[in-house]
C-alpha cells in the first residue's frame, strides 16, 4: 500500500496538492478526509471524485497531518489500495439507532470479507459511542478489529457529520471495510487521566444521558465540583467542556474508561455524555493531567512499535479534550507519534475515540489518543 497526506484551506489548494502527489504515478483509490465543520464539503468531494477516488469523510475541529495542527482546513490521507481489498459504506436512515447502523455495517463487512476490519466514524452530537462497538460486535463477535471516533465541530456543539462522495449524514456512520487477510489494521488507545477522591454512584441514567449522581441532579453536581455558578446560560455546554470535567467509569473485571460530557439540558439538569454511564455503576472524578501524560503516551507508543514495527499509514483519533488540556503542547504528542513510525499521518480532535486497549479488546473511550496503523500484508 502506498500512502500520502495532503492538506489545504480550500478546494483549489487541495486540488493542487492532489495533482502534485500523483505526478510520480501514485494512484490513490481511497481518501480519508477530515475537514473543518464549517467548510463546504461538496467542492472537496468534487475534486476527489473527478480522480475516481472513494471518500471516507468526517467533520472536525482542528485536524492535523504529519504533526502540523490545522484550523479552518482540510487534511486528506490518500491511500492506494487494491479495489478488492476494501469497501466503503455509509449507514443512515430517518429511523433507527446508532447501534442499528453499526449492525448494518457489521453485516456488510461479513458479506464482503471472511475476516473484516473496520475504520468507522459517526456523525451526530448525541451519539453514544458504546453502541457503535456493541453493534459491530453483535454481528461480528468480540475482538473484531475496530478503530475510529465521533466527528466534531471545534466544540461548537452544533452539528457534526460524516460523508462519502455523494452522501452526507448528521445521523449515521461512515465505514471503511478492510479485508484483514490482506490489510493489517492495528493500533492502540492511550489515555493517562487519573481519578481522585471517592466513588460516586450513577443513580439515574439512560444510556449516555446522566440525570443524577448520588441522587443529586447531574448539573448541580458538576456545578459544585467545577465552581460553575450559573449553569442555566446558553453557553453551559461550552462551560462544562472548557472546565474539563471528566468522569472515570469503574467497571467490574474490566479496566476503567473515561466519560466526557457533551452538552447539558438545564430543563431537567441532565447531561449527555459521549459514552454510556449505566445506572448503578460507580464513577470517580478525574484530575487535570500534567505534561507527563504526553511523555507517558509517547513511551507507550514507542514500546508498541515492538509489536508493530512498520506502518504504511497512520490515522489518529485524538480527543478534543486533550487539545483543551495540553494546549499547543499537544503538537508534541502528535509529532512524537508520527516520528516513531515515520509514515504519512492524518487525524483530528474528535468527540470520542474507538481503539484497542489491554487484552486486545476494542472499546469506546474519551480523553484518549487512539492510533490506527495500516499495513498491507
Amino acid at each position: 500500500m502506498k500512502a500520502k497526506s495532503i492538506k489545504g484551506k480550500s478546494a483549489s489548494e487541495v486540488k493542487a496538492a492532489l495533482e502534485k502527489s500523483m505526478t510520480d504515478g501514485f494512484a490513490p483509490t481511497v481518501a480519508i478526509v477530515f475537514l473543518e465543520a464549517d467548510i463546504a464539503h461538496e467542492e472537496i468531494c468534487s475534486v476527489l471524485s473527478e480522480k475516481g477516488i472513494q471518500i471516507f469523510g468526517a467533520s472536525s475541529g482542528s485536524n492535523f497531518t504529519d504533526g502540523e495542527i490545522e484550523a479552518n482546513s482540510v487534511v486528506v490521507l490518500l491511500l492506494e489500495i487494491k479495489q478488492e481489498y476494501f469497501q466503503l459504506r455509509l449507514a443512515t436512515a430517518e429511523k433507527g439507532t446508532i447501534k442499528d447502523f453499526a449492525e448494518e455495517i457489521g453485516r456488510a463487512g461479513l458479506a464482503a470479507f471472511r475476516k473484516p476490519a473496520f475504520l468507522i466514524v459517526s456523525g451526530g452530537i448525541s451519539v453514544d459511542g458504546d453502541e457503535i462497538v456493541e453493534g459491530i460486535e453483535n454481528v461480528c463477535g468480540k475482538g473484531t478489529t475496530l478503530f475510529g471516533g465521533l466527528a466534531s465541530d471545534s466544540l461548537k456543539m452544533i452539528r457534526t457529520y460524516v460523508f462519502t462522495n455523494d452522501q452526507i449524514t448528521d445521523n449515521g456512520l461512515i465505514a471503511l471495510l478492510l479485508d484483514e487477510e490482506k490489510i493489517s489494521l492495528t493500533g492502540k488507545a492511550i489515555g493517562g487521566w487519573r481519578p481522585v477522591g471517592i466513588d460516586h454512584v450513577i443513580t439515574h441514567s439512560n444510556g449516555n444521558i446522566l440525570y443524577t449522581i448520588d441522587n443529586e441532579p447531574a448539573l448541580q453536581f458538576i456545578s459544585r465540583y467545577t465552581g460553575v455558578k450559573d449553569f442555566f446560560g446558553p453557553e453551559i455546554s461550552n462551560v462544562i467542556l472548557s472546565a474539563n470535567f471528566q468522569l472515570q467509569l469503574q467497571r467490574e473485571n474490566k479496566h476503567p474508561v473515561m466519560r466526557t460530557p457533551m452538552y447539558a439540558n438545564p430543563d431537567d439538569f441532565s447531561i449527555v455524555f459521549a459514552g454510556s454511564l449505566p445506572q448503578g455503576s460507580k464513577v470517580r472524578l478525574s484530575m487535570l493531567p500534567g505534561f507527563e501524560v504526553i511523555e507517558g503516551a509517547l513511551k507507550d507508543f514507542a514500546e508498541y512499535k515492538n509489536n508493530q514495527p512498520e506502518a504504511d499509514a497512520l490515522i489518529m483519533f485524538s480527543c478534543a479534550g486533550r487539545q483543551v488540556s495540553f494546549g499547543p503542547f499537544v503538537s508534541d504528542e502528535i509529532n512524537g507519534i508520527q516520528e516513531i513510525w515515520n509514515a504519512p499521518l492524518a487525524g483530528f480532535f474528535c468527540f470520542g475515540e474507538i481503539g484497542r486497549v489491554e487484552k486486545s479488546t476494542h472499546e469506546f473511550h474519551n480523553m484518549t489518543c487512539s492510533l490506527a496503523l495500516l499495513k498491507e500484508k
